[in-house]
């Protein structure tokens, strides 16, 4: 909205003409995000304490948890109401993937709300039950993966970019569809199992949502994008300032939610922030990308495959429990130990990621 207010009070003040400009947007975006996290915040923690949304923590956990027993849960609506408002804000709004982006933080933040709603006020452990949850998720990912098919009006939204190959790049089709779906659908769960230790998920999807930024930027420009043989998507441009208002918002909790937490995002911001990465994704072309970038929730998606699967297959558990950052503290890590170095292998696959865009 501002972004309009701009454009007309340059024509009289042509100062103003620097609000035109993705780079300056997407710094003020990144600052406002950030600005309503931090003064939001501690309202936002007294507010889930006076409702009793406190955190349940598993029993069979590390025991270092149990004293988080009671610690406002739900802070992921912080984190959503942030991201859609100064998207609102500073995107130009006659672009459709901003709107797809904000159905995505809104849709999935609503699934993720009445799973820990369920939890934290119904007193019901389990909150929402699988099959539910997972088909609310289908149901949100379809939507939205048929959304993207149709504003599809050239090929390169619809082709598939595979790292290191620039002459392999078959155009999908239809089949953009099924690929978005698990795309969207899985990283929303990835995300959500990362969510177990103070700052692990929040920081991970804020470095994450940094190297998708600058792919977004490169993808939104017909020099930069011929240059390195990726899409050109136009439309993208406005997923830079979705990244740095991810980042900000991100950052803005992390202030509350690093170690000892203040606040959990629980499954309200953890699904939503999974999502949007996904669908950032899928957008600027670059599944695959997401895949590295994010190697950390793909290690901690696969470490529960494997326990469940080792368990009901051959009556032994692989790791002392799972997901793998619970492995690693119940073998003596300190929590913030954990947390640093699981940061610093993100920062490491993100530049990895982002190397690969040349070497092909």
């Amino acid at each position: 909205m501002l972004v309009y207010f701009c454009d007309v009070v340059s024509a009289y003040v042509p100062a103003f003409r620097v609000f035109e400009y993705l780079s300056f947007r997407a710094v003020l975006s990144f600052l406002t995000a950030l600005a309503i996290s931090l003064w939001l915040g501690p309202y936002t923690i007294r507010k889930l304490q006076m409702l009793h949304f406190g955190q349940v923590v598993r029993k069979d956990g590390p025991e270092s948890h149990l004293k988080k027993q009671g610690t406002p849960t739900m802070g992921g609506v912080l984190i959503n109401g942030a991201i859609i408002l100064t998207m609102l804000l500073w995107c130009r709004l006659d672009n459709p993937y901003v709107w797809l982006t904000i159905a995505t933080v809104a849709s999935y933040g609503l699934i993720g709300f009445a799973d820990d709603y369920l939890k934290v006020v119904r007193h019901n452990p389990q909150g929402l039950k699988a099959k539910y949850k997972y088909f609310w998720q289908s149901a949100a990912a379809l939507l939205l993966s048929c959304g993207i098919y149709a504003l599809a009006r050239d090929p390169a939204q619809t082709t598939l970019v595979v790292p290191f190959f620039k002459d392999f790049m078959p155009d999908l089709g239809f089949l953009i569809i099924p690929l978005s779906y698990f795309v969207i659908t899985g990283s929303s769960n990835a995300v959500n199992l990362t969510d177990g230790l103070d700052g692990l998920a929040i920081i991970t999807t804020v470095t994450v949502a940094a190297g998708l930024g600058i792919v977004a930027w490169a993808t939104s420009n017909a020099t930069y994008a011929a240059y390195l043989y990726i899409p050109y998507v136009e439309s993208a441009s406005e997923l830079v300032i979705a990244c740095t208002v991810i980042c900000g918002a991100g950052l803005g909790f992390l202030w509350f939610n690093t170690y000892p937490a203040e606040v959990f995002m629980g499954d309200v911001g953890a699904l939503a922030l999974g999502a949007v990465l996904g669908i950032i994704a899928v957008l600027i072309r670059e599944e695959f990308l997401l895949f590295i970038m994010g190697g950390i929730f793909v290690l901690e998606t696969m470490s529960v495959i494997l326990q469940v699967g080792s368990y009901k297959m051959r009556g032994r558990r692989i790791f002392k429990m799972a997901p793998i950052h619970h492995h690693f503290e119940k073998g003596g890590w300190p929590e913030p130990r954990v947390f640093m170095r699981f940061w610093i292998i993100t920062i490491v696959l993100v530049l990895l990621g982002l190397a690969t865009l040349k070497l092909r």
